[in-house]
């Protein structure tokens, strides 16, 4: 199943009932500069290859600060929100299924709850078990890379049931939860995670202190 056109459903509706200036999980951004950031990944290939390579970086960063500055009030903010929804342009190849699927999936997910849970009182979707297993597919698939910056071993315990060697290491620490709490964490939102460790005190001290997601 393809789950991106759904999740970027979402997504929209998440960042129009937001409004353009709700606080999002992104340090630094408002809900404006996460429409800003979403719509020129797939609309401006200058930012978007500053998204890939560092040395590009402060392109795409001047490029979604320009951007969101105009998304202040509700009615620009809600055109750009609705072209997003809209979706790529239509010769873009992630109008392809595999490219949109390993680009956008996790992307979507994880920036949904970058507004969601950006308040006080949020809770967990619950999530059809096909894109459960969806979003555990790539947090697997992207493990490896998101993990590489912690000093020990990762194993990534699903509580529908399987289980991920993230990296290998003689100290381990295995990390508990959904599939998509699990996604979260890997990509850095720690805090706002819904995941248990099982491990030594200080092993989980030190994956508690590590760069994750980056």
């Amino acid at each position: 199943m393809h789950f991106v056109d759904p999740s970027r459903e979402v997504l929209a509706e998440t960042l129009l009932a937001a409004g353009p200036d709700a606080p999002t999980l992104c340090e630094g951004w408002r809900t404006r500069h996460l429409a800003a950031h979403l719509y020129l990944r797939e609309h401006s290939p200058r930012v978007a290859l500053g998204l890939l390579l560092t040395s590009r970086a402060r392109t795409s960063d001047l490029a979604t600060e320009k951007l969101a500055a105009t998304l202040s009030s509700p009615a620009p903010y809600s055109r750009l929100v609705e072209d997003f929804r809209a979706g790529p342009p239509a010769l873009s190849p992630l109008r392809l299924a595999p490219l949109d699927e390993a680009a956008n999936l996790a992307e979507f997910f994880v920036h949904t709850e970058d507004v969601r849970r950006a308040t006080d009182r949020w809770a967990p979707r619950s999530l059809d078990s096909a894109y459960a297993d969806a979003l555990w597919d790539e947090v697997v698939r992207r493990a490896a890379f998101l993990y590489r910056g912690v000093d020990l071993g990762v194993v990534l315990v699903s509580t529908l049931g399987p289980r991920h060697v993230a990296k290998r290491a003689p100290v381990s620490v295995a990390i508990v939860g959904d599939p998509g709490e699990l996604l979260l964490h890997a990509f850095g939102r720690r805090a706002q995670a819904l995941v248990t460790f099982e491990g030594q005190p200080d092993a989980i001290a030190l994956l508690d202190s590590a760069d994750i997601g980056h």
